[in-house]
């Protein structure tokens, strides 16, 4: 579906990341994105915060429409179509789930979803610095225990989030390994699970446009990831020569990641 909606209110929620909420009637599952239509610019897609009746969508300067996002107040209307994309798997009862950066956006309600259903969650939070860890209160408010690191130490281990997570795999039995971020560190993800044989499935962020996979400009591999995605276990993405080392610029080319 698609409808313009109101925006009710806005969060700063980082230095450098903003929520944005609104209402918004479409049936919305953890993990599915919208296409948020900024007025005067173009259509952005965005991995849904928020999945209940209030929705939101959380904002990290990423290109021009993302910082106009940004700047955009309570009160100010969008356009939305969608959700698209499919869903994470909320039945394993032990789940961890690896979170770089604004990846913690998408995984958040996902993560609330699965505690619902009674699944036991540790998060492996990641970020630059300590202000910049996205949703580690929200994450510990919903039950999770949460282990941090940051670039430069300025809380919890110092270093990326792959090294917690690897520490975390090997020190506890896991059902599932949840993880969204830069592709290359889901692929380091994916590695620290082989030997544990975990289960890890990502939520992968492409340049999408139509979001119904006719025109290309997300496509990975034989994969459109606004369709075939953007949740997918780990053996489809191992086995393409793009993930982590390609992606497609804005109007489609494959270039290097």
């Amino acid at each position: 579906m698609r409808s313009v909606c109101t925006v009710s209110e806005r969060v700063q929620e980082t230095p450098s990341t903003i929520t944005l909420r609104f209402d918004y009637p479409g049936i919305a599952r953890p993990g599915q994105f919208v296409m948020i239509w900024v007025p005067g610019d173009d259509e952005l897609p965005m991995s849904l915060s928020y999945v209940g009746d209030r929705k939101g969508v959380t904002v990290k300067v990423m290109g021009e429409t993302s910082r106009r996002m940004q700047g955009i107040p309570v009160g100010a209307k969008v356009g939305i179509r969608g959700p698209y994309g499919n869903a994470f798997d909320l039945r394993p009862p032990r789940i961890l789930i690896v979170a770089g950066g604004s990846g913690a956006a998408v995984l958040a309600p996902a993560a609330e979803a699965a505690k619902e259903n009674g699944a036991e969650l540790c998060v492996a939070l990641g970020a630059t610095t300590a202000s910049e860890l996205l949703f580690d209160q929200r994450f510990q408010a919903m039950g999770a225990r949460v282990f941090r690191s940051t670039d430069d130490g300025s809380v919890g281990q110092k270093g990326y989030v792959t090294g917690v997570a690897a520490e975390l795999i090997a020190a506890r039995p896991f059902d599932a390994v949840w993880t969204c971020g830069p592709e290359v560190m889901m692929q380091k993800v994916i590695r620290a699970a082989e030997p544990a044989g975990v289960p890890v499935f990502c939520s992968v962020e492409r340049h999408m446009k139509c979001a119904r996979g006719l025109c290309d400009a997300c496509s990975l591999g034989p994969y459109h990831v606004c369709v075939d995605g953007p949740v997918f276990p780990a053996p489809a993405l191992t086995l393409l020569d793009e993930f982590g080392a390609f992606k497609r610029d804005p109007a489609g080319r494959r270039v290097r990641a």
